[in-house]
This record gives structure tokens, C-alpha cells and sequence, in this order.
């Protein structure tokens, strides 16, 4: 990097709140770590996650030392590799899940890091690796280790609901796609066995028995379909357990 570059320009809270705690300012560019490489940020991402750690709802989990730049969502530029790396060059469009996101600067370790494939944007490419995350956790939640099982997933158009169709269906698992019914046509793309709109009784009445239920949405749409979930079953949710005497409810 060159000498004289040595502000960049990030969003900074120096303490928590609301939104308008954030303001612009000049931080003093990320130092380049062995193993590590330099991203010029071309967008980063506001998760559920970023909102709470600026209000300090999350700051038992993620305390912040202030002033802080907030973000865990980059997409970007290479423009410096750090010692000890490999598989990436200056030059490269790349994105990863990292911290201090919201800055024109972000060093993140070359293993966190991914190569944007060709034909992504890379506006839309910062948005995935959260999401992509989350879904391929729930997912590995909620089936564990077995197999042939049949996996119901609420919310499953949503981008996390989205992400854990594809993470069980990767892993050969008899995917039930749950949305509202005016989401159907959509849910139906999304590769799944079965499709059951659960603003629908009836629906959810034929609904057959499942093995494990991955949970996006939580409240009254969770708690009808419990009694679709096999004894010993497991609810794995992103949200608040579930507490209920029929299941061990688990949250990720």
C-alpha cells in the first residue's frame, strides 16, 4: 500500500444506539496481517446482527470497543496479500463474512475469503455470505446426522430459508418448502420435494410427519406446524427456541 494513503474512510459509532450514532469519519488504515488480504470494499451489507450490535442489544455476545466500525458482509477488490497467502492476487473480485465491513478498507483472512464467481454482481455478492451462512448452519442443525430424513423449512423463500433448501438438499435430504400461499410459485423453484403454504390449514393438516423442522420465522406459524414434527424430532430455529414439552427445542 502506498505511504501516503493512510486514512481511510469508514461509518463509526462511538457508542451504542440508534441509527444516527453512526457517523463518517477518517480511521487510520487496517494493518495488513500475515495471512491476511487487503479488500477495497465496493459494498457490505446490513444484517439483523449489525443492528443489534449497534444498539447493544448483542453486546453480551459481541462487545464493542469504541469507536467501532460495524459490518460482517464485504465484497471488493484485492489491492494487498498478506505473507503467508496463496490463491489470491491483486486484481481479484472476491467476498467474504469478516468485521469492520463498513470501510473503504477491510483486511480479512485469506481463508474466510472467496472468489466472486463470474456472472455475480458484485453488489450482490456482499449480501450473500451471512445469509449463506446462517442457511447452511440451520440446515446442518437440523439434520444432524441422519439420513433420508425429511427436513420442513419455514420461510423458505426468504434469503436464509433460501440457503438452507440448498445446504439439505446438497446433503439428500426430503426437502417440505413452507411459505405463505401467495409465495407458492416462487417456492416451487426453489428445488424442494414438496411445497405446503402455511397460512393454509388444510395445508398443513395433509402435511405428512418430518423428521426435523428449520425454522426463519418463529411465533404462531412455528407453533402450527409442531404437531407435524416426529417424537424426537428436532426444531432448529435462528430465532428463539420453541419451549414445549413435545420436543428438545434448539436454537443456533
Amino acid at each position: 500500500m502506498s505511504e501516503q494513503n493512510t486514512a481511510m474512510k469508514a461509518s463509526v459509532i462511538h457508542r451504542y444506539g440508534r441509527p444516527n450514532e453512526l457517523r463518517d469519519e477518517e480511521r487510520p488504515d487496517p494493518a495488513l496481517l500475515a495471512g491476511h488480504v487487503m479488500i477495497k470494499t465496493y459494498a457490505t451489507s446490513i444484517n439483523p446482527i449489525d443492528l443489534k450490535m449497534r444498539s447493544g442489544a448483542a453486546k453480551d455476545r459481541f462487545p464493542l470497543s469504541f469507536p467501532a466500525i460495524l459490518g460482517v458482509d464485504i465484497s471488493g477488490t484485492v489491492v494487498d496479500v498478506g505473507t503467508d497467502v496463496t490463491g489470491f492476487s491483486i486484481g481479484d473480485q472476491v467476498f467474504a463474512q469478516t468485521r469492520n465491513a463498513y470501510a473503504t478498507l477491510c483486511t480479512v483472512k485469506a481463508d474466510d475469503l472467496a472468489h466472486i464467481p463470474s456472472g455475480l454482481d458484485l453488489a450482490e455478492a456482499a449480501s450473500l455470505p451471512t445469509v449463506t451462512t446462517t442457511g447452511v448452519q440451520l440446515a446442518d442443525l437440523a439434520l444432524g446426522d441422519a439420513s433420508n430424513a425429511t427436513v420442513l423449512v419455514l420461510g423458505a423463500v426468504g434469503n436464509v430459508g433460501r440457503s438452507a433448501v440448498h445446504r439439505l438438499k446438497e446433503r439428500a435430504a426430503r426437502v417440505v418448502a413452507g411459505a405463505s400461499s401467495k409465495h407458492a410459485a416462487e417456492a416451487n423453484t426453489l428445488g424442494a420435494d414438496l411445497f405446503v403454504a402455511l397460512d393454509v390449514d388444510d395445508a398443513i393438516d395433509a402435511l405428512p410427519m418430518v423428521n426435523a423442522i428449520a425454522d426463519t420465522v418463529d411465533g404462531s406459524t412455528a407453533a402450527s406446524v409442531l404437531r407435524k414434527l416426529r417424537t424426537g424430532g428436532v426444531f432448529a430455529s435462528v430465532l428463539d427456541p420453541l419451549r414445549t414439552p413435545a420436543i428438545d427445542a434448539t436454537s443456533s
